[in-house]
């Protein structure tokens, strides 16, 4: 009987997994049609993704280009500052982070220099931002829906995406 019912479980948390999968994968492919139709130009679509204590900013990624392709950057404040730029916790009323998943079309370029992000351990591209403006205030999901914020480390990335084989599997 335990073990009639460890199965049921085993197959339910398959099915679970699978029409997750498959529902990522449709999302993520209309998704991918819409960018694919997006007007290119002199600018990179980017998404503020906050987690407290680091110093990245977010991903930016060019325009007509997936999400896949995206890279999480530290920007350069020489030229503007970053449109939440505000007091950082521990002060109180502090407002960085507050546009956490906006989406903006962010002119600049790459500077060819990386900064370490000490509370992540990781070495990022260096973007010099001459402008933000917010293209989307509530895009909705990065890299999947399925995807889950955590604010104590780096859970969204673009290795979270499906692949072209995996979405072909969970269509079947």
């Amino acid at each position: 009987m335990v073990k009639k019912w460890m199965m049921m479980v085993a197959g339910c948390l398959v099915l679970t997994q699978c029409n997750t999968l498959r529902t990522d994968c449709e999302a993520l492919q209309q998704r991918e049609a819409e960018i694919a139709a997006e007007p290119r130009g002199d600018f990179y679509v980017g998404r503020r993704y906050y987690v407290p204590l680091t110093r990245f900013w977010g991903y930016l990624r060019e325009p007509g280009k997936s999400w896949r392709t995206a890279r999480l950057v530290i920007m350069d404040e020489s030229v503007v500052r970053n449109p939440d730029r505000g007091y950082e916790p521990p002060v109180e009323g502090a407002t960085f982070g507050r546009d956490q998943n906006t989406e903006y079309m962010v002119k600049g370029a790459y500077t060819g220099e990386e900064a370490y992000d000490p509370s992540t351990d990781q070495i990022l591209p260096v973007f010099k931002a001459t402008s933000f403006t917010v293209r989307n205030a509530e895009p909705g999901f990065l890299f999947v829906p399925s995807e889950e914020y955590d604010e104590e480390s780096v859970t969204l990335m673009p290795g979270i995406m499906p692949t072209a084989q995996q979405c072909a599997a969970a269509q079947q």
